[in-house]
């Protein structure tokens, strides 16, 4: 694709709405907290930015850019959460020489607090995974993968809460099914369960025993499927109650604003990709009143 038609086409895009029913216009002048949300997703391994005459991603990308950009967005907002949607690892030769610590002590650098796990981060095996886990400072997130019998049992969370401006965000993980995408010696006892199932008990718990002001799903289920059978971003959005973001990863899907879906409520939920390699940062901003009501504001930004 030509560059300036590319960058034309991915330059920053906002998509402006209430959640849970909320009017849009009912925060206006009454805006008490503000928190942003960085996303990265399928970033495979790609630490330097794409050579100028890359015949699809010119000059795009990189982990430099990301940071200085985080940087500066935290400098505006320093009540920021950084959060990646899996598949960290494979792509370039970094990871074939350094089996993943580059990616990892990268995103430590970065701050990131929280990852889910893709399909292709068991690539080098769950050991060669485990042996990374310590070049990591940010979380790790799955509800839906059972580590129970595995070496990765202590260092992987269904969830975890995290305090910002004052609110309580809950942030889970949610992973695509393995079978027929990893082979089982790689993955050995790690339990596929249910991401619908585990999804509605996640938030439930977020949002009753936690006492979550903002839910966010971190998915590497894929954004859509013609398959009905096959779950995804979409489907998943429409059987949850609580949750208010998915970002999602694994399918490299480009959003240039996110999808507002309806749950299974009828009210808001905001779905979101950022295609792959780090050429895009998914930026997420949501505001609440003094009664804690909710808008969001939702930007893709080429780096």
């Amino acid at each position: 694709m030509d560059r300036r038609k590319f960058i034309a086409q991915t330059s920053a895009s906002t998509a402006f709405v209430g959640l849970g029913g909320l009017s849009l216009g009912s925060c206006t002048g009454a805006t008490k907290k503000h928190i942003t949300i960085l996303h990265t997703n399928d970033v495979h391994s790609h630490i330097d930015t794409f050579p100028k005459d890359h015949s699809s991603f010119p000059n795009l990308g990189g982990v430099a850019r990301r940071a200085s950009l985080v940087e500066s967005i935290r400098t505006e907002n320093p009540n920021t959460l950084l959060l990646d949607a899996g598949d960290i690892f494979q792509g370039t030769p970094y990871f074939n020489f350094y089996g993943g610590e580059l990616e990892f002590k990268l995103m430590s650098k970065l701050k990131y607090d929280a990852a889910t796990i893709g399909n292709h981060d068991f690539d080098n095996g769950i050991d060669g995974l485990l042996a990374q886990i310590p070049n990591a400072t940010f979380d790790f997130l799955s509800a839906n993968y059972d580590f129970s019998n595995t070496v990765m049992d202590d260092f992987v969370k269904p969830y975890n809460t995290y305090r910002v401006d004052g609110l309580k965000v809950g942030v889970y993980g949610i992973g695509i099914e393995l079978a027929g995408l990893v082979t089982e010696k790689l993955y050995k006892e790690t339990q596929y369960l249910d991401p619908f199932e585990i999804a509605t008990d996640m938030e439930n718990r977020l949002k009753m025993d936690e006492q979550c002001d903002l839910i966010i799903c971190l998915s590497h289920l894929g954004y859509h499927y013609k398959d009905e059978q096959k779950p995804d971003d979409l489907k998943l959005a429409a059987k949850t109650k609580y949750t208010d973001l998915i970002i999602g990863g694994h399918t490299h899907t480009f959003l240039p604003k996110p999808t507002i879906a309806k749950n299974a409520q009828g009210h808001n939920i905001l779905v979101n990709q950022v295609g792959c390699f780090g050429i895009h940062l998914g930026r997420m901003d949501f505001y609440f009143d003094s009664a804690k009501n909710v808008k969001a504001d939702g930007t893709s930004i080429i780096v």
